[in-house]
């Protein structure tokens, strides 16, 4: 059962990134691009997941998932150099790309060297995070 509902979830929300736009990347990076033709139509999809999603967690207080153990408790809010680097480089690449891992997952079904370009370095940065991680932790420099 919870793999049925994890496969309708996972269909539902790539259905959304292709029918919003989220995976073609010349509208990403008109959203972008606010000093030229910036095009504004992904405030309503972002918008439109983050509303919900802040009802959903208010309300998990009191309630159970349906399929699962229990919702996760939030996160500790730690702003420190791990967070700078990885939203500098998160922003670098979907500046640059148009992509994030969701979209780049759901712009497969396109075809294309570009996309699996993108997913083979998204994968290869996934993989050297925690060596880079790791060197930063010994380097004993602040950020």
């Amino acid at each position: 059962m919870r793999t049925a509902f994890a496969f309708l979830s996972g269909s539902l929300f790539g259905l959304g990134l292709h029918l919003s736009g989220m995976t073609n990347t010349d509208k990403v990076q008109g959203f972008l691009d606010f000093f030229g033709a910036w095009d504004p139509t992904l405030v309503f999809v972002m918008g439109g997941a983050i509303i919900p999603m802040f009802v959903a967690w208010r309300m998990t207080d009191v309630r159970k998932p349906l399929v699962g153990g229990e919702f996760p408790a939030p996160a500790d809010p730690v702003f420190d150099r791990h967070l700078i680097i990885g939203a500098v480089l998160f922003g670098m690449g979907w500046g640059l790309v148009g992509l994030c891992p969701g979209p780049a997952l759901a712009s497969l079904s396109y075809g294309g060297f570009g996309g699996l370009t993108f997913l083979a370095a998204m994968i290869a940065g996934m993989a050297l995070v925690p060596r880079a991680k790791g060197a930063l932790d010994t380097s004993g420099t602040r950020a």
